[in-house]
């Protein structure tokens, strides 16, 4: 837990789960930055808040947190995000309903009048919520966005400069920086890109020749990653009325996979993405309408029973927005032995310096290798008891 001092109050923030463990803080210079603008205390005057307030790509709720008694609506793709901003919430004394939570699949505000956007680590993720967004601004409206130095650059700058108005940014503060743009609102709308298709090569195994359907801010959302495509290239097969489970799903290709070559299987789409599961579901759709299947947004395998499953197939993400961590892969393997069936497999594809198998031995009691190659290695895990 770490402390967030505003002119708001002074707020315990952590990440979802909570882990004492975990050293990442929930907050960042960049939020501090524009709770301090909004604020006046640094040179300005205060923004007045007193309409509705949008909050966009908000981490682990610290903005939403902060300006609660304003009542804002939080947009995000990130079902850790939106359990992180009820439990913080509800930490500083907000509870049961000081603010509005959104995911990026809802339908945003009619009307906006101060939208706050955290600039995100995907550059598709951030103009697809400005173009959904666009519409609630006025020429009113106050916008700002923020992030890290490292993390706003001109691509960032033009997408605020082309679908909302002129845009400035700020001087740099404890490796911060502020977007300022003056909306426009009778600025042309231009379509959306997203979402976008692609029909997976020949060479992709048991995948080829799938559509995959991508939103905005999906991992690799314009052509196959290569672990998936390695880990389809030696899908394992699956026989009878068997449930599998596509863990950290993204488009959902893996799962879908498995339903074409057995259309008795039932298969589970996780993803903590809003963005991945509507992914999934929309790439499922375009190969096999017709699989059982469901669609869920978590952490992991928390909403999925135990003991419950046959196969799990896993790319786990080795990052946490911009940190580099194995948090979320070790959340993944706990959750895969939970809910696999004594006998039941996990199938894990990743970088070979990961080290998975060390703890996939250690949580399982058992790891082999099942294929590898000079980048990755593909491991495979069974739940003996």
């Amino acid at each position: 837990m770490n402390r967030l001092s505003t002119s708001w109050g002074t707020y315990d923030l952590t990440r979802f789960p909570e882990d004492p463990r975990d050293q990442l803080r929930a907050w960042s210079a960049a939020d501090a930055y524009l709770l301090r603008h909004l604020a006046g205390e640094e040179g300005g005057d205060p923004v007045a808040l007193d309409g509705t307030v949008a909050v966009v790509g908000d981490r682990w709720g610290a903005l939403t947190t902060a300006l609660a008694a304003h009542r804002p609506v939080q947009i995000t793709d990130s079902f850790l995000t939106r359990q992180a901003t009820l439990a913080n919430l509800e930490r500083a004394g907000h509870a049961p309903d000081p603010a509005r939570l959104l995911t990026t699949r809802d339908t945003p505000p009619e009307r906006v009048d101060v939208l706050l956007v955290r600039v995100p680590k995907s550059l598709a993720l951030l103009e697809d919520q400005l173009r959904r967004v666009a519409p609630a601004v006025h020429a009113g409206t106050v916008v700002l966005g923020t992030g890290m130095v490292t993390e706003i650059h001109t691509s960032t700058l033009d997408l605020f400069e082309r679908i909302i108005g002129p845009t400035r940014t700020s001087l740099a503060r404890q490796k911060a920086r502020l977007i300022l743009t003056t909306p426009a609102p009778d600025r042309p709308r231009e379509p959306s890109p997203w979402p976008r298709r692609y029909v997976l090569p020949a060479d992709s195994g048991a995948g080829a020749g799938l559509t995959a359907v991508n939103h905005a801010g999906v991992f690799c959302a314009d052509r196959l990653d290569i672990g998936t495509r390695f880990l389809l290239q030696h899908l394992p097969a699956c026989h009878g009325d068997a449930h599998v489970v596509d863990l950290g799903c993204g488009n959902g290709v893996l799962g879908t996979a498995a339903a074409v070559a057995n259309p008795e299987a039932r298969v589970t789409f996780v993803d903590e993405s809003y963005q991945a599961v509507a992914s999934a579901e929309a790439t499922l759709g375009a190969n096999a309408a017709a699989a059982k299947a469901e669609f869920l947004a978590g952490d992991a395998l928390t909403a999925v029973p135990a003991a419950s499953v046959d196969l799990v197939l896993n790319n786990p993400p080795f990052h946490s927005h911009q940190a580099t961590t194995d948090a979320t892969a070790q959340r993944m393997f706990r959750g895969a032995r939970d809910a696999l069936r004594p006998g039941g497999e996990l199938w894990v594809v990743g970088n070979r310096h990961l080290g998975y198998h060390v703890r996939l031995k250690r949580l399982f009691g058992n790891v082999e290798v099942a294929a590898s190659n000079r980048k990755f290695v593909i491991l495979r895990a069974v739940r003996r008891r």
